[in-house]
């Protein structure tokens, strides 16, 4: 696929269930600067959040998109293809709602226009942010490579800036079985 190009596939429908939610589904967020984070996904907590996430991951939705709404202090925003804020994959999907909590840094959530409105874009927190709890679906944790995260560009759309955001790579998701602990 041209990482060169916005125009990404869009899809009639949420993705079949794919993934094994009793397994252990890590995202190795690779940067086009060369850095890359790990994220820890909750498959357990947000069964169809991370299907989605995982099925668009090894599709390459992501590939060459940007991090388009990094504010300071507050997150970082990506998984527009448009990088715009507007784009998606083509297909919405509910909240999930669960105990967890943005009461730290590296929180990874979707972003959305209104409950059950998610899609493809997501966000990192930068710090705790307790006024979000309740109305995003939480489904991971950057559990490697926050400085990554802390030095992604800041860049508000709405200020119409005059360059892209930091663009990923590829997200690699792998896989595992549960560790008894």
């Amino acid at each position: 696929m041209d990482t060169t190009s916005n125009e990404k596939k869009q899809y009639a429908s949420v993705p079949p269930m794919t993934i094994d939610p009793q397994k252990q589904y890590t995202a190795v967020v690779k940067m086009e600067k060369g850095e890359e984070f790990l994220i820890n996904l909750y498959a357990d907590k947000a069964p169809i959040t991370v299907n989605s996430f995982v099925f668009l991951a090894r599709e390459g939705y992501f590939d060459g998109v940007t991090f388009h709404r990094v504010l300071e202090g507050f997150m970082a925003q990506g998984g527009d293809p448009t990088g715009t804020g507007r784009g998606g994959p083509g297909y919405q999907f509910e909240n999930e709602d669960s105990d967890l909590e943005f009461d730290r840094a590296g929180i990874v959530a979707m972003a959305n226009a209104g409950r059950d409105t998610n899609g493809s874009q997501f966000f990192i927190t930068f710090a705790p942010t307790p006024h979000l709890n309740g109305g995003y679906t939480i489904f991971g944790q950057v559990v490697k490579g926050m400085p990554v995260v802390n030095n992604i560009k800041r860049r508000d759309p709405s200020r119409n800036p005059d360059f892209p955001g930091d663009a990923i790579k590829s997200i690699l998701i792998e896989e595992s079985e549960i560790s008894a602990a």
